[in-house]
């Protein structure tokens, strides 16, 4: 007798997307209670709350909703502005934001995948920039060669950096989590010591920054000067392609997974286990050292010593937000982006202090890392699982597939 298939709402009410969904919902709210908490509007209302609580309610209202409003303004569309170009510009700037974030995002969600917690995103775009930064000024090439060559560059670097942790990790068993801690301050000081050697120096300059990239090494810009989005927004929405390929559609890939979620197994079905340990490190490494062009020659046309920023930390929240699935990666690097973009309008506009939108941040990460608290905010239950194992009888591919298979 067969089992009754679930309803539509059975299984949106199990999905992981759903908790990702709520968990961003959850953060806004709690934002939002804070931004309320810290105006001095509420804070006075809330004097005589007892006396008139709508005054203080109302108050909290306009606080929180004036504050996320002056956030869309800056990250989707500023219906406020007198000119279409005005308007959509806080768009381009979210998807400028995004751009870097969204490889380097796909670099720690194919590590994921593969069982290894990557925190070295930071160190490897910073080596895909110092590749493609010097490829970029020493040059002078046509221009989609140029920028060809750029970016295997960048690839090139980051590749580097991220298979040599794969390489210690298959053959000494080292921690990648160490590894990778390390290798950012290496390569964070590598940068330092090259931005003051005629190697990055720019000439004439006692300031560690470089020489600017020629115009043939930049990605073209999408939509004329008065806009910082670049074409390399286009080759990220590739990558996410090509990630998505790789995940769900190449043996690589189903090796990757197997080896996730369990390495013995994986091992006994014939996986060779170092191999894609060490390549899920470097495809990884490749990945975030794009964003290393995306900012030097996509947005800043130098390098400096703070071309990381935060990026390759922000990497690891996206891809937890996103379920280490390459479609979620993109719409999570999205909203970080938009996060990016609408904090600056937010502190301006209202006075909302920029931390708050670090706080949502945080609060996103916390609670996905809790699914069962955000199942019983909203009164979704647990969610259950069903596992089944396979006969004696199947071959070891099976065992495999159950391993490392999709869900």
């Amino acid at each position: 007798m067969s089992t009754p298939s679930p309803s539509f709402l059975a299984r949106l009410r199990s999905s992981s997307a759903l908790v990702s969904v709520l968990a961003i919902v959850a953060s806004f709210i709690v934002g939002g209670i804070l931004i309320a908490a810290t105006d001095e509007k509420t804070t006075s209302a809330a004097t005589y709350f007892f006396a008139r609580p709508l005054d203080t309610l109302a108050a909290a209202w306009d606080a929180a909703a004036g504050s996320y409003a002056a956030m869309f303004r800056g990250a989707i569309f500023n219906y406020d502005a007198g000119t279409f170009a005005g308007m959509m510009r806080p768009l381009t700037e979210t998807l400028t934001y995004a751009t870097p974030l969204l490889t380097a995002s796909l670099g720690v969600a194919v590590a994921f995948r593969a069982g290894l917690f990557n925190i070295g995103a930071q160190g490897q775009l910073i080596l895909g920039a110092m590749f493609a930064t010097w490829i970029g000024f020493t040059l002078e090439l046509a221009w989609p060669l140029h920028l060809l060559l750029v970016i295997l560059g960048s690839i090139l670097g980051g590749a580097l950096w991220g298979g040599l942790v794969g390489w210690l990790k298959a053959k000494t068993g080292a921690h990648e989590v160490i590894l990778t801690i390390m290798l950012n301050y290496v390569a964070l000081n590598l940068l330092g010591y090259l931005l003051n050697t005629p190697v990055l120096q720019r000439p004439g300059s006692t300031n560690p920054v470089s020489p600017q990239v020629n115009p043939s090494g930049m990605y073209p810009l999408l939509f004329g000067e008065d806009f910082r989005l670049h074409a390399g927004f286009l080759v990220a929405l590739a990558a996410t392609a090509v990630v998505w390929w790789l995940m769900n559609r190449s043996t690589l890939g189903f090796e990757i997974k197997a080896v996730g979620s369990n390495r013995h197994a994986a091992k006994t079905a014939g996986i060779n286990t170092v191999k894609v340990t060490v390549l899920a490190m470097v495809i990884a490494g490749a990945l975030a050292g794009m964003s290393g062009a995306a900012q030097v020659n996509g947005t800043e046309r130098f390098l400096t010593e703070s071309v990381a920023a935060s990026i390759g930390f922000d990497a690891i929240t996206v891809a937890l937000l996103g379920r280490s699935h390459p479609i979620g990666v993109l719409f999570a690097s999205l909203l970080f982006g938009a996060f990016r973009a609408g904090g600056l309008t937010m502190q301006i506009a209202t006075g909302t202090p920029i931390d708050i939108v670090l706080v949502v941040q945080s609060l996103i990460v916390l609670f996905i890392a809790a699914p069962p608290l955000v199942r019983s905010l909203f009164g979704l239950g647990e969610r259950k699982k069903k596992r089944e194992r396979p006969s004696k009888g199947e071959p070891k591919q099976a065992v495999a597939a159950a391993a490392g298979g999709d869900k």
